[in-house]
């Protein structure tokens, strides 16, 4: 009996024992071609890209060349906030915000999850969650 208590303690220990802070550190995207660095702002967490694995294009850095705002074509993606107004509602989850694709110059609703102490997953949706994609980052440091 003794066995099965500790056994429940240190599964209920190591359950919480990876929920942690997202904004400490750096965060790679799923194809490891950037780095997301998220940081709070008020009480909501957003997340700016600090890092890219190709930073140029034809000599010059990389820019928002998607953005279906013109005004916008030429701002720079390293510095780019593409993450924005998320709400922490678990030790593990945060919800409400919305993630900006500079791929394909679109804005999603979105909702993060960390499903391990390494792995965090980003799900960009439509409308409800069920319609969407899910991608994994990875911790980079």
């Amino acid at each position: 009996m003794k066995k099965l208590s500790l056994f429940f303690a240190l599964l209920l220990i190591s359950k919480f024992a990876f929920a942690q802070d997202i904004t400490e550190g750096t965060w790679y995207n799923e194809e490891k071609s950037g780095k997301i660095q998220f940081f709070k702002q008020g009480d909501k967490i957003f997340g700016k890209i600090v890092w890219l694995k190709d930073p140029n294009d034809n000599g010059k850095p990389r820019t928002d060349k998607e953005n279906p705002d013109a005004k916008l074509k030429s701002r720079p993606l390293v510095g780019l906030v593409n993450l924005k107004n998320f709400s922490q509602t678990s030790k593990t989850t945060w919800e409400g915000g919305e993630v900006y694709d500079p791929k394909n110059g679109k804005t999603y609703s979105c909702k993060m999850t960390l499903s391990s102490p390494t792995r965090l997953d980003v799900r960009g949706f439509i409308g409800i969650s069920i319609i969407g994609r899910t991608s994994h980052f990875t911790k980079a440091d």
